[in-house]
């Protein structure tokens, strides 16, 4: 590692001013990724600033019926708290199926949506990658791809964001509360992550002197009829090859009101596509919709010699996701 100095923040207010000290300075929490940046010399922040006694433990009601989630929250205080349980399903499924339960019980909420990408070569820095160093190239485009991106990539980038949660947070449309100078903001989760486009480097819309304070998950869940599907190599502890977090509402005469259906492992973000959604909406549930909605969601992916096959695991991925959230009791789930 750098050498780099501490500090211990007691509030917001001290967490933003010892950041704003220094461009390099960066937040600590759980630690789970940025230690291993640093240890990697992929990060190398001057100063580090701890800011796990801030109040932001809290998981409260809104005036609207939802949840507003403290950005300290761990997973799995997240995971197992009754309201998320009951009434947010699949944002519990999804942070179940990360990570190991170690690493689960320090990580958390606000962390989790700044985690980087777990590209070999991003983690690499005798390589080269936009990502780390701006202008230097993509060696996985021509290299080991089979993790990597078939939406939304660039000619710079195609890293892929590594988190469950956050697949399962664009499904409900949660939103991010950040905190800076000027007060705080509310971004929509779907605005939060960014595509590479020509600057890879910059994960989120996120200000430099911004801290993320919280998280609002609306009002429904979708309770009744969710999944979380996520495709890996082994059973436990690895990222996906493809994730699928499937949310749909049904009105009395079991028509489809509402659908959902965020992708993992194939963007630069949480992955949505608003307008084949749309289109399911007024039909009923069948493999025959959900294979139509799984083709128009895939129709612009492009496939790398080593990841071409995620293109046919995502339209199986999402058929399937779909289908098991309309199945009728939670052992089929």
């Amino acid at each position: 590692m750098n050498r780099f100095s501490f500090a211990r923040a007691a509030d917001v207010a001290q967490a933003l001013d010892l950041r704003g000290a220094g461009p390099a300075a960066q937040f600590i929490a759980g630690g789970t990724n940025l230690v291993d940046l640093m240890r990697e010399h992929v990060a190398r922040p001057t100063r580090v600033i701890d800011i796990t006694r801030l109040p932001l433990r809290e998981i409260d009601a809104t005036p609207d019926g939802g949840l507003r989630v403290g950005a300290l929250v761990t997973n799995t205080a997240l995971a197992y708290d009754e309201r998320i349980a009951s009434r947010y399903p699949v944002v519990a499924a999804a942070i179940l199926a990360g990570a190991s339960p170690q690493i689960r019980n320090v990580a958390t909420v606000g962390g989790n949506l700044l985690q980087r990408t777990r590209c070999l070569y991003f983690y690499d820095a005798a390589t080269a990658c936009n990502k780390r160093a701006p202008g230097s190239g993509c060696a996985a485009l021509n290299g080991v791809n089979r993790m990597h991106a078939i939406l939304g990539a660039s000619e710079h980038c195609i890293a892929t964001h590594p988190s469950d949660l956050c697949v399962a947070l664009a499904a409900l449309d949660a939103q991010v509360c950040a905190q800076g100078p000027d007060g705080e903001r509310t971004i929509a989760f779907d605005a939060f992550h960014r595509l590479p486009g020509d600057t890879p480097h910059r994960d989120t819309t996120l200000g430099d002197d911004e801290l993320i304070t919280a998280i609002v998950l609306p009002p429904d869940g979708f309770a009744a009829h969710h999944a979380y599907v996520k495709v890996r190599d082994r059973q436990s502890y690895a990222f996906a090859l493809v994730s699928v977090a499937a949310c749909v509402a049904l009105d009395r005469r079991g028509v489809m009101r509402d659908v959902r259906c965020a992708l993992g492992g194939v963007a630069h973000k949480p992955w949505r596509d608003r307008r084949a959604e749309a289109a399911l909406v007024g039909r009923r549930p069948s493999r025959a919709a959900f294979a139509e909605l799984a083709d128009t969601i895939v129709r612009d992916a492009q496939g790398r010699p080593g990841n071409a096959f995620k293109i046919e695991l995502a339209t199986r991925t999402i058929v399937r996701a779909l289908e098991q959230a309309l199945a009728p009791t939670e052992t089929d789930r």
